[in-house]
């Protein structure tokens, strides 16, 4: 792909990028998975629930998107962050301000994930990635919670290119630029190679 990437169209790059990110992050986690397994007897969450079928945001973040990541985000900063809004302002907005702290949350640590693998400086672009993530999903949920919004339902066949298409256009736009900008495309294939190989005498060897 890196010899015919300037052969290929922006958007077509766009959806390379994306399914590069997705497989290798499947992959990647699946084997961890593997891993874990064999060397400790338990079995990981899944790490997507084909997140390409999300008919919303909250729907892709909340249930597709790696839900073990979910699975801890609600419990250490979602209810608290919502407990103690609610103090001082009305649910709904105490709902809104926890999903957004979540979202910070989420962002600070992918900043500090991109710092590690690509040993640059953050520029903050992943950190808004989630903060606009954060806005819409949070309004999608204040919207859907409105009375005429429970009697009118989209169709799946409109909500999900809608929704994965706004993940990707965003993804395109904030989330990706960093690891373009590092080159960690063209690394990142290597690393995964040098990570099987590593992983895999360590199967072998629990397995047998």
């Amino acid at each position: 792909m890196h010899d015919y990437k300037q052969h290929l169209s922006p958007t077509m790059l766009l959806i390379i990028y994306s399914l590069h990110i997705y497989l290798e992050l499947e992959i990647g986690l699946m084997l961890v998975k593997a891993l874990v397994f064999i060397s400790l007897g338990c079995d990981l969450e899944p790490q997507f629930n084909e997140p390409y079928l999300a008919t919303s945001l909250q729907d892709f973040w909340g249930r597709r998107w790696n839900p073990m990541v979910t699975a801890i985000l609600r419990p250490a900063v979602y209810d608290p962050v919502q407990r103690i809004a609610e103090w001082k302002m009305r649910t709904d907005h105490a709902r809104f301000l926890a999903v957004l702290a979540t979202f910070l949350v989420s962002g600070a640590v992918h900043e500090l994930i991109f710092f590690y693998i690509t040993h640059e400086m953050p520029t903050g672009e992943v950190s808004w990635f989630f903060v606009l993530h954060g806005v819409c999903t949070a309004a999608e949920v204040a919207v859907k919670k409105r009375t005429f919004m429970r009697r009118w339902k989209m169709s799946p066949m409109v909500s999900r290119p809608l929704t994965v298409g706004f993940v990707v256009l965003t993804t395109g736009w904030l989330f990706f630029p960093p690891l373009i900008r590092s080159g960690m495309f063209e690394k990142l294939p290597n690393e995964v190679l040098l990570f099987i190989d590593f992983v895999k005498p360590k199967l072998f060897n629990f397995s047998s």
